[in-house]
């Protein structure tokens, strides 16, 4: 890709609103061409239909170490490759592109989130939380985001946050408690705010950013594919190496947050999705042609989610 190119994506990313908030929606960045083969993949893999109430009920939830998740529809789905797709869009990449400042870039390998409707699960009361540890200095800077698989309006389980949070985070780290939960901010004072999304949009947001999931009081179901990306690292071939061996065998990254799938599912009935020139790249198995004598940035440990700085491997 020409580095030129990378400004492209600038008339429709709002880099300023993002400085200023900690968050951007891109919209409409993906078709319903290819987000509805990710929903059909999502139903059969929960055995439910979208449009059928009365299936919801049956999804089985699998158990989080992270306690803040258990309950919000978390879906162990990771290499259907209708969601390798998503991950592999020129504009979507171009949108990272363009916020990291370069090129060299590697894909999550992330699941998706089926929030449903109080009263089709367990109680799940929402959460704020951060995936990355803000008591580390500096603060770890990183991007998060996600596929709006469906439109999601205030009150429908969606993304809310804490708006413009990274841009002030450190003076409102000075007053709070030395015991302060580095994880779960104390949400006295902040106002959290839910951000609508229409179907096809991409929502990506700073990772310093007090995010999570709310509930869902309407009567539809919510569903994202979390996405992000973040600077390639080529040289750490163990981490490479199991990026790869994740893709082709359609098993679930490592670390708390993600339990996988205990029937095995994916690995069983799945094929290996089928990668572009872009999506090799992106997911390691070809390299961005980083020099030797070249190191990528430094990535900050996204901690609760995996070691390699990119969130779902």
């Amino acid at each position: 890709m020409d580095p030129k190119g990378l400004s492209d994506m600038s008339k429709i990313v709002d880099t300023k609103f993002f400085r200023s908030q900690g968050y951007v929606v891109v919209p409409k960045i993906v078709s319903d061409r290819l987000i509805d083969p990710v929903c059909l993949g999502i139903e059969k893999f929960c055995g439910i239909k979208l449009d059928d109430p009365s299936t919801w009920s049956s999804i089985v939830a699998h158990k989080n170490e992270l306690p803040e998740l258990n309950g919000s529809g978390m879906v162990e789905l990771y290499h259907h490759p209708s969601m390798w797709a998503l991950r592999q869009i020129p504009e979507i990449y171009s949108v990272f592109a363009d916020l990291w400042k370069q090129e060299a870039l590697w894909v999550s390998i992330d699941r998706c989130n089926l929030n449903t409707p109080l009263g089709s699960k367990d109680d799940f009361g929402g959460f704020v939380h951060w995936d990355v540890d803000t008591s580390v200095e500096p603060l770890p800077f990183g991007l998060q985001g996600f596929v709006a698989l469906t439109d999601c309006d205030i009150g429908g389980g969606g993304f809310h946050c804490v708006p413009g949070m990274p841009d002030r985070l450190g003076e409102w780290i000075k007053t709070q408690p030395y015991s302060r939960d580095p994880f779960r901010p104390d949400l006295s004072g902040l106002e959290v705010v839910e951000i609508p999304v229409r179907k096809g949009d991409l929502l990506v947001w700073n990772s310093l950013l007090p995010h999570g999931t709310a509930v869902n009081t309407s009567n539809q179901p919510r569903l994202v594919q979390y996405l992000s990306m973040a600077p390639a690292q080529e040289k750490n071939l163990v981490l490479k190496n199991k990026r790869v061996h994740a893709w082709r065998n359609r098993i679930a990254p490592e670390g708390d947050a993600f339990p996988g799938d205990p029937r095995g599912w994916e690995k069983q009935k799945g094929t290996t999705a089928d990668l572009n020139p872009l999506g090799r790249k992106l997911l390691g198995l070809d390299s961005w042609q980083i020099s030797n004598d070249e190191s990528p940035p430094k990535i900050n440990r996204v901690s609760q989610k995996s070691d390699s700085g990119v969130p779902g491997f």
